[in-house]
């Protein structure tokens, strides 16, 4: 039997329905599948799971589903299963408080990090183990992304807006995924409106009552009568009830948890449809039904209504009933909260939210902390505890992508607490290179002895390692060093065209008149101890030393006297041909606007630029400039971007007065 005669059955007269017209339009259906939240057709539903800590645990241990099970962090409860509920166990509940009201409670620990260990691990004597153990709950990050992939199996996969609001909950905006049902269903609502006007009404569903089967039905308000024929919206609802209904049997068929649904028009109404009636349940609310189901709530139990806000409002009108608050005009709210405020919450209040279902679900940060008790007092433990976070965070990461570049975060952040002061260091993670465990340890390290060198740091009560600033990776992009040439390939990308045709002539490949990239070596080979920058006067030697590398050439710089300029770095002398291409290329190439530098045609140019950018990261990371002779290139270049000429020459704030190890300066006259 198909789930159109499951959902629907009984029709009214053809006659009856010929005369009555829906109260929504042709313009209504088609904001349905481009999900518009202004829609009056949209369908939201929220997905939340029971007890999700202890189903997760009583999953795992493979307990019966009446066994009364709580999950323990410490001495306290974070999550209490409905069977130890029933003994009046509450998460405000120690663990031996718990076990006094109900000696067969299983109090299942959570897993732990132990100091030495390199991975989490459930142990029976985490509890008295506070100092050395850090919580772990990697093992419910785990189940919560198998719950969310079958989630994404029960969706077609070009109709999913799925929002991960939480550990356990996700919201979904089935609109166009129910916009594709009712025309399949119902292939009336796929002719073009009447005249070609998309503010005509929609015809009436051929249909007279609906099957909600064992939804939680919210009764309708008092100027709706269930009698009445059912409109578009009613259908929509049903529909999406039919799929939430499928989503959490298959979540319960393959995984073994069970979990509440709330099916309405909006995130605000479908959150509270899914606490409505718990466990394993869905709560369905109607359009018509909107006001008689919150007349029952306070309004504190809103979204964003709980906190702060919340609080203002009920001092100000003294209540904390919606159906008190109902009475109140709009013009008394913006008085009393403010304009925008004040309108928000007349529209909340009345179940009316616009906000959208955000299908980003990737994190934002990871976060490894650990208080201690008694605190810490040395380096060498601060340091134990850091290789904990890292493979804390590490783990993380792969389970986001990291190994596949998929997604990887741009920056470390450590935090440590003495007595009331909190001192914080921040980092760059380096980028364009394979992130692993060394590489987070090495940073947090650093960051680390950056505060002890502070001084006055220990005892030591709080400590915590995070990393944020995610970005999606890059793939299918050739790396920078595939832009680095060297020796006789850097040549032939730059000899003449009667040079080509000899070296074609000669048999040579013709690749090596192309920059490619190179199968021994990385950026790091480009940036050798002996490396010299292209720089004005270079020789042969000069030359050779570099290890044949070249950039592209100078052009002739021709003085209002007609004495020629100095000539850039070249390949070796090739006598009257060499001297002729250079003319050439000064006269119709491709100045580089950093250093002057005239390229042959646009490939050089680029390959030129890119040698730029690389040593603008090589500079970047050594927190200065990569070669202590770069004043005398710029010196000399009349196109030296933001560098400033004083009286002792170019200078750049922050450049290093003395060579590094394994350079030298070159001397130009």
């Amino acid at each position: 039997m198909s789930s159109s005669q499951h959902s629907f059955r009984g029709s009214s007269p053809a006659i009856a329905l010929a005369q009555r017209r829906s109260r929504f339009t042709y313009r209504n259906l088609t904001q349905m599948a481009s999900y518009n939240t202004a829609c009056p057709l949209r369908v939201v539903a929220h997905v939340d799971l029971d007890c999700f800590y202890a189903q997760a645990e009583m999953v795992r241990l493979g307990v019966p589903e009446d066994q009364p099970l709580a999950v323990q962090q410490w001495q306290g409860l974070i999550a209490v299963n409905y069977p130890a509920r029933a003994y009046g166990i509450g998460r405000m509940c120690t663990a031996t408080e718990a076990r006094r009201l109900c000696p067969s409670l299983i109090s299942q620990h959570v897993a732990t990090w132990r100091e030495g260990d390199d991975k989490w691990a459930y142990r029976p004597d985490a509890a008295e183990n506070i100092a050395t153990d850090k919580v772990s709950l990697d093992p419910y990050r785990l189940e919560s992304r198998r719950i969310l992939a079958v989630i994404k199996e029960h969706l077609p996969s070009h109709l999913q807006k799925v929002e991960k609001a939480g550990i356990d909950e996700v919201f979904l905006d089935l609109s166009a995924h129910v916009h594709a049902v009712l025309l399949e269903r119902f292939p009336e609502l796929a002719d073009p409106p009447p005249h070609g006007d998309s503010s005509e009404p929609l015809p009436m569903p051929s249909i007279s009552a609906l099957d909600w089967q064992a939804d939680a039905l919210v009764d309708l308000d008092d100027d709706h009568a269930e009698f009445d024929d059912p409109d578009w919206d009613d259908v929509a609802i049903l529909v999406a009830s039919e799929i939430v209904r499928n989503i959490r049997a298959a979540i319960r068929e393959k995984l073994r948890y069970t979990c509440a649904g709330g099916i309405a028009r909006n995130k605000l109404l479908s959150k509270l449809g899914s606490a409505y009636k718990k466990p394993n349940q869905q709560t369905v609310i109607r359009n018509g039904a909107v006001r008689h189901f919150l007349s029952g709530f306070k309004f504190t139990k809103f979204r964003n209504l709980g906190g702060k806000l919340g609080e203002q409002v009920s001092q100000a009108f003294s209540t904390e009933s919606v159906q008190e608050l109902l009475a109140v005009s709009v013009e008394q709210l913006k008085l009393k909260l403010g304009d925008d405020t004040g309108v928000w919450v007349y529209n909340t209040l009345r179940g009316i939210d616009t906000s959208e279902v955000n299908p980003r679900t990737q994190i934002k940060s990871m976060l490894s902390a650990k208080s201690f008790r008694p605190s810490i007092g040395t380096v060498d433990q601060a340091r134990g505890w850091l290789m904990i976070f890292v493979a804390d965070i590490y783990a993380r990461l792969v389970e986001e992508g990291v190994l596949e570049n998929k997604r990887r975060p741009k920056t470390i952040n450590l935090h440590h607490r003495h007595g009331t002061q909190t001192r914080s260091r921040q980092s760059p993670i380096p980028q364009g290179r394979f992130l692993d465990e060394e590489t987070l340890l090495g940073l947090a390290k650093t960051l680390l002895n950056q505060i002890v060198q502070e001084g006055h740091i220990w005892p030591c009560s709080n400590l915590s390692l995070s990393v944020g600033g995610f970005e999606d990776g890059i793939s299918g992009n050739m790396g920078i060093d595939g832009f680095l040439l060297k020796g006789d390939e850097a040549q032939a990308l730059n000899i003449g065209p009667r040079a080509r045709v000899e070296a074609e002539g000669s048999g040579l490949p013709h690749q090596a008149e192309k920059r490619r990239r190179m199968d021994d070596g990385g950026i790091q080979r480009f940036f050798t101890k002996k490396e010299t920058p292209p720089s004005l006067g270079s020789s042969d030697s000069v030359l050779r030393e570099n290890g044949g590398e070249t950039l592209g050439r100078r052009c002739r710089e021709v003085g209002s006297d007609g004495n020629d300029g100095v000539d850039g770095p070249s390949i070796p002398d090739e006598g009257a041909g060499a001297q002729a291409n250079d003319q050439k290329t000064a006269a119709g190439g491709h100045p580089c606007a950093r250093c002057g530098a005239c390229l042959e045609d646009s490939e050089a140019l680029q390959s030129h630029q890119d040698w730029h950018f690389a040593k603008d990261l090589q500079e970047k990371e050594r927190g200065g400039l990569a070669f202590g002779n770069q004043t005398s290139v710029i010196a000399a270049s009349p196109h030296s971007g933001p560098w400033k000429t004083g009286p002792a020459g170019p200078k750049r704030p922050g450049r290093p007065k003395k060579t590094e190890p394994g350079q030298q300066k070159l001397t130009f006259g």
